[in-house]
């Protein structure tokens, strides 16, 4: 006890570095979590993250790739900056594909990297990359710091931006020399320097009169819901917007649970891979009412054809987006809630019968169906009981690709901030580490991972972190044994020719499905015992009698599971709008 006291008196009285200053800038600012993988350069950052480990735990990934895809998955469940760490070089360099996935899905998050010290920057020294030139085009702002003063502002200013107006990256680059650098009575209350920076104002009422003349004046309309929705927290003013007015909601694959995916007013999906239902009915509106949207090529297929039957209102806090893609008709530079807000005590309902009675034929005549097939397990199925089972109590990621797809169209969402997925970037190898953060921050939540055999793959080391962090992850691996949407687009567009799809042994073509079984007997590589030599419980399945009772069983066990499920790579992802298409050229079938 004693040499334990000293040692806390000794860590009391040593003089404040940089270091230090940044640690407790970081616990000022409420941060709980870090994603931290030390090197030469960050060395002094992780020697003080030591000193304050009773305020603030620090998780070590086993790839830095993996610590700021968890910082994103953090950022998106909690709507607080996530927040990673890297040494120089390759380390910080690892970080460029999170910093530029946060940057297109507006996801806030502080990177903190070290660099190499100030006297040799640009020299090329060991470990040296210019981080602040690498990720000028993918970060909200960027930081090199220069002098140890400067860091509880930079710091500051950080948090700031990364967390107001459009959320976004904000990189910092500390030397290693200005990390060791005593730091004389630290201001960490200093004021902010940011010129030019300004957020919008609430939007002005005889902009919301213009819109609540719009609604009145309608026969059709139909909301348009983004991830600024979810950014904004606006779903509570959504949802009552929406139910106030009677209008139905779209959603982006960022909006999904921004109103539960069973509400009557819910048209789930739109877009490429969206409903049929929501797709016919944002093409026949009348009044596109977007909020917190971008307009993006997923969602509006051919530009000039997307919504082209009635006036868009576009609510975007971004004001570059506005009129980037598509023109609004009535532009509201505001953040969603302050529009919502604004507008909520001014509407009631419409007469939208006959507009209700349109959509309900249109769900009728074109429901989300797939194929009741016993002899395999399909993935649509799974994502069905998985939701049955769970009543939408849990916390969803995804790896990218065809599973992603069907988690989105086939799970049922009941609260926002449940779905984690990588939209804009569409990074492989996202699902495991983003489930890792969002279990971080919620320790008790059921947190699952859907995820593909390729996607998996690419971040698997990440199974030693889960389990030696104590973080009970539950994985379903939907394994085809290929690049399923690759794959998927083959068949489509390149009459199935196979361009390096197969991710199986080549010396073993029967076991590409070529033969009269789809699912093969041989699977490589082996889930089970890969996850098994991390020290992860783990199961496969075949069969469709196998499904819920493996379900129930990685629901049951306390710790992380792996639940390996084969599935047929012949099964496609439907409906599909193809690139650059149509609601006339919907792939059904």
């Amino acid at each position: 006890m004693a040499a334990i006291d000293d040692r806390q008196a000794q860590i009391t009285a040593r003089p404040t570095t940089g270091a230090d200053v940044l640690v407790e800038s970081l616990v000022r600012h409420g941060v709980e979590v870090i994603f931290a993988y030390p090197g030469g350069a960050s060395m002094p950052m992780h020697q003080a993250l030591t000193r304050f480990r009773d305020r603030i735990r620090t998780i070590l990934p086993r790839h830095e790739q993996g610590g700021i895809f968890a910082a994103e998955g953090y950022a998106r469940v909690t709507g607080k900056p996530g927040v990673v760490m890297a040494t120089s070089g390759p380390g910080a360099l690892n970080l460029v594909t999170g910093l530029a996935d946060a940057k297109l899905d507006s996801i806030p998050l502080v990177a903190i990297t070290g660099q190499v010290p100030s006297h040799v920057i640009g020299t090329d020294a060991f470990q040296e990359t210019p981080m602040t030139e690498v990720s000028r085009a993918i970060t909200k702002h960027h930081y090199l710091v220069q002098s140890a003063r400067d860091i509880a502002r930079v710091m500051k200013e950080a948090f700031h931006i990364a967390n107001t107006g459009r959320p976004g990256p904000v990189l910092v680059d500390i030397p290693k020399d200005i990390q060791n650098i005593v730091v004389p009575h630290p201001d960490y209350d200093v004021a902010m320097d940011l010129p030019g920076y300004r957020l919008p104002p609430p939007p002005a009422p005889e902009t919301i009169r213009e819109v609540v003349s719009a609604i009145a004046g309608c026969q059709r309309p139909i909301i348009y819901c983004g991830g600024g929705v979810l950014a904004s927290n606006a779903h509570e003013e959504l949802r009552e917007f929406a139910t106030k007015t009677g209008i139905p909601v779209a959603m982006t694959v960022h909006g999904l649970g921004s109103i539960p995916s069973d509400h009557y007013l819910s048209l789930n999906m739109l877009g490429m891979h969206g409903t049929i239902y929501a797709n016919y009915a944002v093409n026949d509106a009348d009044l596109l009412l977007a909020l917190g949207v971008r307009f993006d090529d997923r969602v509006t297929g051919k530009l000039t054809e997307f919504a082209k039957h009635g006036r868009i209102v576009h609510v975007e806090i971004d004001a570059s987006e506005i009129n980037k893609n598509k023109y609004a008709h009535i532009p509201v530079h505001a953040d969603v809630r302050a529009f919502l807000e604004a507008i909520n005590p001014l509407v009631g309902p419409g007469n939208w019968r006959a507009w209700h009675q349109q959509i309900d034929e249109w769900r009728t005549a074109e429901p989300m169906t797939y194929d009741q097939r016993d002899d395999v397990i399909l993935p649509q199925y799974v994502l069905e009981q998985f939701s049955k089972l769970t009543k939408g109590e849990f916390l969803m990621s995804t790896g990218v690709g065809q599973h992603q797809m069907w988690a989105a169209q086939w799970t049922g969402f009941k609260h926002p901030r449940t779905w984690i997925t990588s939209g804009g970037l569409g990074s492989m190898g996202y699902g495991l580490p983003a489930a890792m953060g969002a279990q971080a921050a919620f320790p008790e939540a059921l947190v699952v991972d859907i995820d593909g055999d390729g996607s998996f793959l690419m971040n698997i080391q990440e199974l030693a972190t889960v389990y030696c962090e104590k973080l009970p992850v539950k994985v379903i691996i939907l394994n085809n044994q290929h690049l399923g949407m690759v794959v998927q687009w083959e068949d489509r567009f390149h009459a199935g020719n196979r361009a390096h799809t197969y991710l199986g042994p080549v010396h073993l073509p029967e076991a590409i499905g070529q033969g009269e079984g789809e699912v093969p007997d041989y699977i490589y590589p082996d889930f089970v015992e890969i996850s098994r030599g991390f020290g992860i419980a783990a199961r496969q399945i075949r069969e469709k009698s196998e499904v819920l009772g493996a379900l129930e069983e990685m629901i049951a066990h306390p710790g992380p599971f792996v639940l390996d499920v084969l599935i047929p790579y012949q099964e496609h992802v439907l409906p599909m709008i193809p690139s650059g298409g149509t609601v006339r050229d919907i792939i059904k079938s």
